[in-house]
């Protein structure tokens, strides 16, 4: 397999989200990209906030937002290790962010178990990219929390 700048951007999510792991939180991470430049990343942060909303995501967004001294990333690729949630694909959507790529499906709160148009129309979608890597890191965060 080639590797690839996408290869290079989701390995820097996969650190935000075992950064995340390592705070107790659930393994998600994120990184916003533009042109060859990361200018915003996150992970979860949800119990060190005590924030419902503290999504890897959410942390990315509002990062690249202050860098990029915009509120919208049309020019901008997220990638981030699992299926953004309703909440965070409506961010997206306000964001106008102009592609997503993740990695694993959350079959139960993934947004599109809701609708794929909660998105903006003109966000372009790369799913399942390094899908095995990222699904792994979920799947060992949960064994380990339920011994």
């Amino acid at each position: 397999m080639e590797y690839t700048m996408e290869h290079f951007f989701m390995q820097a999510a996969l650190r935000e989200a075992r950064e995340a792991a390592s705070e107790g939180e659930i393994p998600i991470g994120a990184v916003v990209v533009c042109g060859d430049r990361i200018v915003g990343k996150g992970h979860n942060r949800v119990e060190a906030l005590g924030d419902a909303t503290a999504h890897a995501e959410m942390q990315a967004i509002t990062a690249a937002a202050s860098a990029l001294g915009s509120k919208y990333l049309p020019e901008c690729t997220l990638y981030v290790t699992v299926e953004p949630c309703v909440m965070c694909a409506g961010a997206l959507a306000w964001s106008q962010i102009g592609r997503v790529v993740y990695g694993t499906a959350d079959p139960k709160k993934g947004y599109s178990t809701y609708s794929n148009k909660i998105l903006h129309p003109k966000t372009e979608v790369t799913a399942g990219f390094m899908e095995e890597e990222c699904r792994a890191l979920m799947e060992d965060f949960f064994k380990k929390l339920r011994r």
